[in-house]
């Protein structure tokens, strides 16, 4: 199994991997870059060294330019689409080598990295010796990212349109997208900065001349009308939403604008414009919800399942937390240790859903091959992790001693759950031929109550009261109620960067 997704082409076509920087010009890294270029099926293409001795005094090294300093990690990674940085400095001290990795994991980096030097001086450096920090040790389980041939081939040759294209879940779904060949991908996101942020992960250079790229707000609908009727999407993966729980619990008219309206618009126009398959990204907090965020995705699967009728195939996709995404607990984590700040986190029993992007976009197309008439599925997430042992886990990997890490409780906050589940208590868990898949199909609201809530819901979220706001997910959603510190967010906006 390759350890990476292609995500790049030479300008004659020809498929790359993953672009790296290696940390280390010296003999290691050098060898380390003349094998990564010969043994293509690694996955990992070398673009450039790192080197704080060389940096200024040297260009190239083994054929490839010395970009900078160790410091500069970020800004080269940003300014070349990196995507993984092997630290190849044998004799580099586990102080710098935890730096190093933390900076990585902060950027969003996969990294990886050679033995101790007296590992390294048995043999010449190799790669086998490269080590990545491993989000299957995180998790506790390994990653699995197989996409059958039969799934792929729904997106084969099609006009794919990924909604939220710039967010990590619609990034991972645009690179395996790319990979299975779809004809054309269009970018739709409300953020020109995402969008050129993606185009040059893509395609190396991002000058957001083509048309594939799309600057669109899903809440307008006359927008999204033309958006279709120009581009004709035949599949279409609607990632796009507001996600940050505590944000939506502040300002939950927001959230119904977007989730909620911002899904309709799209369904109703991906029917109209006679689109054979529409994926909804769901999220756990969907089931039983206790939150804004849970409440407002929850009624996005309902409008999915209502339109089922139709000669469009609908799902939604429910999973947890993904690791590794912008502002996931992993990426905060990771800026908190670099600093050495205190690592936040709610409460010490609390436990949530984890996998990695590329097992969850995996899914993702898996379950969107058996779209049929509005299911919900719902991925397979493992165990639940605990929170504090994720961080213990993500410090042995980083060579740290997890007694040195300091804890700072928050406590829970309004619209947050102790523990997740994945299912509601009135939904039966169905399964598919797919093991780590399954579906359910919860009571649907009649017609006619659905549009009257979505009606009241409409004239509240319109007219920015969320006090009618709040109500209005309640009478819709059975078994929610709004948090009971849910009214302070009406005089002021507080946001905690940690999301649990």
């Amino acid at each position: 199994m390759q350890l990476f997704h292609p995500t790049s082409t030479t300008r004659n076509g020809r498929r790359q991997g993953c672009p790296c920087v290696i940390v280390g010009a010296g003999e290691a890294g050098r060898a380390i870059a003349r094998d990564l270029r010969r043994v293509q099926s690694f996955g990992i293409t070398p673009i450039g060294f790192l080197d704080d001795r060389l940096a200024g005094r040297r260009r190239v090294a083994a054929g490839l330019p010395i970009l900078g300093r160790t410091d500069d990690l970020a800004a080269v990674a940003l300014a070349h689409g990196v995507e993984a940085v092997v630290v190849a400095i044998p004799s580099l001290p586990n102080r710098e080598i935890q730096r190093l990795a933390a900076a990585g994991a902060a950027a969003g980096l996969t990294v990886r990295f050679l033995p101790s030097f007296g590992t390294a001086l048995e043999r010449p450096a190799r790669l086998s010796d490269l080590r990545r920090l491993s989000m299957s040790r995180l998790l506790g389980r390994d990653e699995r990212h197989v996409v059958r041939p039969s799934s792929a081939a729904v997106v084969a040759g099609k006009r794919v349109l990924v909604t939220g294209a710039g967010g990590s879940i619609g990034t991972e779904l645009c690179r395996q997208v790319r990979s299975f060949g779809a004809s054309q991908i269009v970018l739709l996101d409300h953020d020109e900065s995402n969008l050129h942020r993606l185009k040059l992960e893509l395609e190396g250079e991002a000058l957001l001349e083509s048309d594939d790229v799309v600057i669109a707000d899903i809440r307008d609908r006359s927008r999204i009308e033309q958006v279709f009727q120009q581009r004709r999407p035949e599949v279409v993966f609607h990632a796009a939403a507001h996600k940050h729980l505590p944000l939506l619990e502040q300002h939950p008219c927001e959230g119904a604008k977007a989730n909620v309206f911002g899904t309709r618009n799209l369904v109703e126009v991906a029917i109209d414009c006679g689109v054979e398959r529409f994926i909804l990204i769901s999220t756990d907090k969907a089931a039983d919800p206790t939150s804004v965020l849970g409440a407002t995705k929850r009624i996005a699967e309902m409008i999915v399942t209502s339109h089922a009728t139709t000669t469009t195939k609908l799902a939604s996709v429910r999973f947890g937390n993904v690791l590794g995404s912008r502002g996931s607990f992993v990426s905060v984590l990771a800026e908190q240790v670099e600093r050495g700040d205190p690592v936040t986190v709610t409460h010490p029993d609390v436990t949530r859903y984890f996998m990695t992007v590329e097992e969850a976009v995996g899914l993702v197309l898996e379950a969107g091959a058996m779209a049929e008439f509005g299911e919900v599925f719902v991925l397979d997430m493992g165990e639940p992790v605990r929170i504090l042992d994720l961080v213990e886990n993500y410090a042995l990997e980083l060579h740290l001693d997890p007694q040195d890490i300091e804890i700072r409780y928050t406590g829970l906050r309004p619209g947050e759950k102790l523990h997740e589940s994945l299912f509601s208590a009135d939904e039966r868990r169905i399964a598919t031929a797919h093991p780590r898949i399954n579906a359910t199909l919860p009571r649907p609201a009649s017609p006619d109550e659905l549009a009257a809530g979505l009606e009241q819901l409409w004239e509240a979220s319109d007219a920015n009261r969320a006090p009618d706001v709040r109500a209005a997910l309640a009478d819709l959603v059975a078994g929610y109620r709004p948090s009971k510190q849910a009214d302070i967010g009406d005089a002021l906006c507080t946001y905690y960067p940690d999301d649990f």
